[in-house]
């Protein structure tokens, strides 16, 4: 386990603005990662291994996107004991993403509130960040980049941008994400209706097939969904997925809605809500999605995971993946193979039952 206990450094980052947190405390993982100072972070990685998409996963555990959006901690952050990280999320060309303050802290909720949009540094930076990590990769850690579109390309172009995203990112990836759901870049959740999500799978889908063939590998493709979805909504996505043959769904993103939290401090700023608030909707989303598209079908479950019995909830649900990002900022490093440990311990569903 770590060396330094979170409950000693929790209350110093809590004392600082929340982006000045998430800021200084990346830095330090990236110029500490693979030197023995990651021992004061370090976790155990709990070897739990699970066949998904054609990967192999060391541990049903992973960091979501949004926590490493430029690829910089790779290594830092899966010496956590993550068997998965994905980061990103990653646009063409770099931008600054929405004014400050954008992130907000809501700790009697166990919540977050970000507006951050798709703040990167593009990429060029992104792929070179991916390409100098080194250790979690050698270890068999498994590799998601997740891509968007600027802010100022206009939706109906957004094709384009998840174009050069796949183009530029497919060498380096074990998996890329395709990220329509984020509720801070404007129009993007348009993406998720039918004919749009019709054409942009169908366009990244052919754009693969010819990947496949330059790089001779098969990469595979999910796609990452908002909570704020009717049943119906999930429905048409599913039917979508299917017929496109993506090879896997993460759900969910942020929540828009406020019912839990109202009334607390910070709870009416405009952006995503994630954490502990966000449970109940991802989860519903997930046994809808496994009820549509059937046992096999792979399903990563992100959001409001902060404890054992909260990952348990989402592969009960029908996720065969769970990923944390809100959970590692309340609950801190040690809570990753906790999480693993915990999940390993139990008795699988599909048990003999090989993955496609």
């Amino acid at each position: 386990m770590p060396i330094v206990p979170y409950a000693l450094t929790r209350p110093f980052l809590f004392g600082l603005d929340a982006e000045a947190a998430h800021d200084l405390t990346l830095g330090a993982l990236a110029r500490l990662q693979n030197t023995p100072a990651q021992c004061l972070w370090q976790g155990p990685r709990i070897d739990d291994p699970l066949e998904l998409a054609g990967l192999k996963f060391p541990n049903r555990v992973g960091l979501a996107a949004g926590l490493d959006k430029n690829g910089r901690c790779i290594d830092g952050l899966g010496a956590m004991g993550f068997g998965f990280i994905e980061v990103g999320t990653v646009t063409p060309k770099p931008q600054p993403g929405n004014p400050r303050p954008r992130i907000f802290r809501l700790p009697q909720a166990n919540a977050l509130i970000n507006r951050l949009g798709f703040n990167n540094e593009g990429l060029q930076a992104f792929v070179a960040n991916v390409q100098r990590s080194k250790s979690f990769r050698a270890a068999g850690g498994v590799l998601g980049l997740n891509i968007g579109k600027n802010a100022a390309t206009p939706i109906e172009r957004a094709a384009d941008d998840y174009l050069l995203g796949l183009d530029a990112v497919y060498p380096y990836a074990d998996y890329v994400t395709v990220n329509i759901s984020s509720p801070n870049t404007k129009n993007l959740r348009e993406l998720q209706g039918d004919a749009a999500l019709d054409a942009l799978l169908g366009a990244l889908q052919q754009r693969r097939l010819q990947l496949q063939k330059i790089h001779k590998r098969k990469v595979p493709m999910f796609l990452k969904i908002a909570p704020d979805l009717d049943e119906a909504q999930v429905g048409v996505i599913a039917d979508t997925l299917k017929r496109h043959r993506i090879d896997g769904v993460i759900a969910t993103n942020t929540t828009l809605e406020r019912g839990a939290v109202q009334g607390l401090p910070h709870a009416a700023e405009a952006g995503g809500l994630s954490g502990a608030p966000v449970l109940q909707a991802s989860n519903r989303v997930i046994a809808q999605l496994r009820a549509a598209l059937g046992r096999r079908y792979p399903i990563i479950g992100v959001g409001g995971v902060m404890s054992a019995a909260d990952a348990q909830s989402k592969i009960d649900a029908g996720a065969d993946l769970v990923q944390i990002y809100t959970g590692l900022i309340y609950n801190g490093p040690g809570l990753v193979s906790a999480v693993a440990a915990a999940l390993a311990r139990q008795p699988r569903q599909d048990e003999g039952d090989p993955r496609p």
